[in-house]
């Protein structure tokens, strides 16, 4: 039986090498030809020669930037989902994987889930240990490498859909009931390397300076501000006492809420407070080398 045929779409401006990692992760998930990369004006090279398709579009302008955005990927998303099976959106950073024990790959996945609308991941926020982790080095698996996360409810996204419900509220949301899938991991980079966060950071909190992206949002914040929030976090770390993340089971369904009668979503502390107080997990060792 052949597997169901999944789209992969990102937006994207000046990510850098996080983009190729990207590339590479979804090119083993569901082939490059089955991925989509909006380029939002990027200035930096990162969405040239790459191997799948990028669709280059103009400013955001013709109304304010997340509603434009969300908009334009659920429309997008929308239009793919009649060629193919299911679609998934995610940000440059987000890294999805189905569990290893069970499944080689996303199509696979998806392949045993034929009756969902929509699902959401188990989001963890993978974490740069700064005090005896050294730099991420380029064109190696960032988890090995890193090896501390941190469980967050807000980043249990419904980033996977078989129908053409929009998604809502910068992806945290969709406009169809969903679960959050226990066997579906998100590993998001945006906290794995302490000079990337910064680089990072500092970009964003510019384009929200700028064009007022992303407010209310950690986008707002400097990089300096980021910085200083990974320090805190990572100075004093218990090491004997972090446990190896599983599901969170009986929790699971209280993540998800309908917030109007049209959205579901993800609910949680905002990251940067999650960051303080969530407890650090450790990634298991199945998912090492994944990404």
């Amino acid at each position: 039986m052949s597997l169901p045929t999944v789209a992969v779409i990102t937006m994207a401006r000046d990510e850098g090498s996080m983009l190729r990692r990207w590339v590479d992760h979804y090119s083993r998930e569901v082939g490059a030809e089955n991925l989509v990369v909006v380029d939002d004006n990027s200035s930096d090279g990162s969405t040239d020669n790459l191997p799948c398709p990028v669709l280059r579009i103009p400013p955001l302008t013709k109304k304010s930037f997340e509603p434009a955005r969300m908009g334009l990927l659920g429309g997008l998303s929308a239009g793919l989902l009649e060629a193919y099976d299911a679609a998934i959106f995610c940000d440059v950073d987000e890294f999805i994987v189905a569990e290893p024990k069970k499944y080689e790959s996303l199509r696979h996945f998806v392949a045993a889930r034929p009756d969902r609308q929509a699902v959401g991941v188990m989001g963890l926020n993978v974490v740069h240990d700064v005090g005896i982790e050294p730099a991420l080095v380029d064109g190696e698996p960032i988890l090995g490498q890193r090896r501390l996360a941190k469980f967050l409810p807000l980043m249990c996204k419904p980033s996977l859909k078989w129908v053409p419900a929009h998604w809502a509220l910068a992806s945290h949301g969709i406009r169809c009931p969903f679960e959050v899938d226990p066997e579906l991991f998100m590993f998001h980079m945006k906290f794995a390397d302490r000079d990337h966060l910064q680089a990072v950071a500092d970009h964003r909190h510019e384009m929200f300076r700028s064009d007022g992206r992303a407010a209310r949002t950690s986008w707002e914040r400097s990089g300096g501000d980021m910085v200083d929030l990974l320090d805190e976090i990572t100075a004093d770390i218990d090491h004997e006492a972090i446990k190896t993340f599983g599901p969170p089971l009986k929790k699971l369904p209280t993540i998800v809420e309908q917030s109007t009668p049209e959205i579901w979503r993800a609910v949680g502390s905002g990251q940067v407070q999650a960051m303080r107080n969530r407890p650090f997990v450790r990634i298991p060792d199945r998912f090492l080398a994944r990404v």
